[in-house]
């Protein structure tokens, strides 16, 4: 019984070693190889270079970037692969990350490049909202379908705003975000027989969640 637990997280944590891996040896390479071989650009594609799709799902910008992706990998990635398994997993964690990768660039300044399990990871997280919302993560302190429904309203919100003022953040492709997040609901109703009242369960604890935080901000000001 204690071999089939270890195993039932194994295909997650080793897609969190495999970007921390990638990571550090992405740094010690000269920024021009990594530019034109890991890094995922339409230019890139369109010349030759399909496996940066897969490279720069794994590479990351810095160490913060990695760590604050792994964080949620682990959360997101433990509770999809213990509810659907590991198959589901990667095909989830893969398709998430490569249309994001290929729809994103449309609506990104040309030329941008693009890194990072970000969007993958969004679509991880649609999953578990739809799967699993009420798993508890001790971590967030939270329940996990709704730190998913947080984040994707987030994103959803600072590129609403990014849409109105001119300017663009290129560390942080926030598009792609939502763009993984809409591409794991699918999988999400596939894998899921009670997707419809999961979703509502999200939705309550959302509601609830910000009547919470409306009460606490007016009880501060007043």
């Amino acid at each position: 019984m204690a071999s089939e637990r270890e195993n039932i997280v194994r295909t997650n944590l080793l897609l969190i070693l495999a970007c921390i891996a990638a990571s550090l040896w992405a740094w010690q390479q000269e920024p021009l190889f990594a530019e034109r071989n890991l890094i995922f650009t339409l230019g890139n594609l369109e010349n030759g270079r399909p496996w940066t799709l897969i490279t720069a799902l794994f590479i990351h910008a810095n160490v913060l970037h990695l760590f604050g992706n792994m964080v949620f990998l682990f959360v997101f990635g433990s509770t999809l692969e213990k509810t659907v398994g590991a198959s589901k997993l990667l095909g989830i964690f893969f398709v998430g990350g490569f249309t994001s990768f290929i729809l994103g660039p449309v609506f990104l300044p040309h030329g941008t490049g693009m890194l990072g399990a970000s969007a993958a990871i969004f679509a991880l997280a649609a999953g578990v909202m739809l799967v699993n919302p009420l798993k508890f993560s001790w971590l967030f302190l939270a329940p996990q379908g709704l730190i998913a429904v947080i984040y994707f309203i987030y994103n959803v919100v600072v590129v609403y705003e990014k849409s109105r003022v001119p300017g663009y953040d290129p560390q942080v492709a926030y598009v792609a975000h939502v763009i993984g997040f809409l591409t794991g609901i699918p999988f999400g109703i596939a894998l899921s027989g009670h997707w419809k009242r999961n979703l509502f369960i999200t939705l309550l604890l959302l509601g609830i969640y910000l009547a919470l935080v409306t009460s606490a901000v007016r009880s501060i000001l007043n």
